[in-house]
């Protein structure tokens, strides 16, 4: 019997976002973002062929992405392994966006000073600032108008560069006009 193999990674990311669902749901105060949760992975949740997820569950059963754990009620849990929470972090870094909101005329800055040994991550960081739309102020530094801070922590953990990546919000800079102009914003 031959499967589609594309059809099969889909419902493994799918499996493992919702899992990953459950320990956002988890970490979240805010009523309106649980909610949000729920809606979003009940959607995706109806869209699953059944002997599909199945299959995917025991292929990410087997690529040890995932762990099963039989209770003592009879009833099994399943959750993610470390691996699983790696792969979460790939599947969601090829997704990250940047909303465009109503500019507070702050300035966010990431700033980096890391090790020519660690080469790959330097460049990996500077690679995916720019695709989100940061502006390069100089080789190591970059500034965008609106809030990233959870986008910019991350990137910063998903790269494992910590230590030598710094975030910050700046009220003002002397070349304001010329920012403004690249990115299009002015004062709310």
């Amino acid at each position: 019997m031959v499967y589609n193999i594309n059809m099969s990674s889909v419902i493994k990311q799918k499996i493992i976002l919702l899992l990953s669902a459950g320990i956002n749901f988890s970490y979240s105060y805010s009523y309106s973002k649980k909610s949000r949760i729920i809606e979003d992975a009940r959607n995706e949740w109806m869209k699953i062929d059944w002997l599909e997820l199945q299959k995917g569950i025991k292929s990410l059963y087997r690529s040890k992405l995932i762990d099963k754990k039989y209770n003592s009620d009879g009833s099994c849990s399943i959750s993610l392994t470390d691996k699983g929470k790696i792969k979460i972090l790939s599947y969601k870094f090829s997704e990250m966006r940047i909303e465009s909101k109503v500019w507070d005329g702050k300035w966010r800055i990431v700033i980096f000073d890391i090790p020519e040994k660690i080469r790959r991550g330097r460049n990996a960081i500077r690679w995916k600032l720019k695709l989100l739309g940061f502006y390069e102020l100089q080789k190591s530094t970059f500034v965008f108008p609106y809030e990233c801070r959870d986008e910019i922590e991350f990137l910063i953990e998903y790269f494992g560069l910590k230590k030598y990546v710094r975030y910050g919000i700046l009220e003002e800079i002397d070349n304001d006009i010329h920012l403004r102009e690249i990115f299009g914003v002015d004062i709310k």
